[in-house]
């Protein structure tokens, strides 16, 4: 067995990497003292608005709240919700290093799995898939940030909000609706309405 198999959190990645970018065993070799375990406590943060993101994680455990604060109000807008099994960082500040706009702060104490950018550029030298992993991701989060766009301009609050219970099943159990209404675009007297409309189940 490989060691970078040998506990969880490894080897939950390892199979999140396979699956997602069909890397090889001596594709994960090539990684394996690359990736570190990183705990993140409820209400840190993964990164900072204003500051450049060097690291992409892997969330092992927990969830995260990527979200915006309007600087003529003071009111926050979330962006996106990110739970366990999915690639976390802020992908054009990655890319260019240039100062993250968002906030990232986990909603729940978190453990993540992360390599830097300049590790993983090392990477993408040594090996293709590597490389396919990188474009892979970057198709994830246009594909996701489009859907997101379409949503906001194409469905209404109620759709939106069935689609966010498809996607995050138990999401009300674990995200303040005033952050729910804030992903929605809504307000939260019009998320009520929507919930009562429902049934409380939802």
């Amino acid at each position: 067995m490989l060691s970078f198999l040998k506990d969880s959190p490894r080897q939950l990645l390892a199979q999140q990497l396979q699956a997602f970018a069909h890397l090889s065993d001596e594709d994960l070799r090539l990684a394996e003292d690359h990736w570190q375990l990183r705990t993140i406590p409820r209400h840190e943060f993964f990164n900072f608005r204003n500051s450049v993101c060097l690291y992409i994680g892997f969330i092992v455990s927990g969830l995260f709240r990527v979200y915006y604060v309007d600087p003529s109000t003071d009111m926050e807008h979330t962006v996106a919700f990110v739970p366990e099994g999915t690639f976390l960082t802020s992908l054009k500040s990655l890319v260019t290093q240039e100062a993250c706009p968002y906030y990232i702060a986990a909603l729940e104490d978190a453990e993540l799995m992360v390599i830097s950018v300049g590790q993983l550029h090392e990477l993408y030298k040594q090996s293709h898939s590597w490389e396919r992993f990188g474009r892979l991701l970057a198709e994830q989060y246009l594909v996701l940030h489009q859907a997101k766009s379409e949503a906001m301009l194409f469905q209404t609050a109620e759709q939106r909000y069935l689609a966010l219970l498809a996607q995050f099943p138990g999401v009300t159990n674990r995200v303040s609706l005033g952050h729910i209404a804030s992903y929605l675009g809504i307000k939260g007297p019009s998320l009520s309405r929507i919930r009562g409309q429902l049934g409380k189940s939802k």
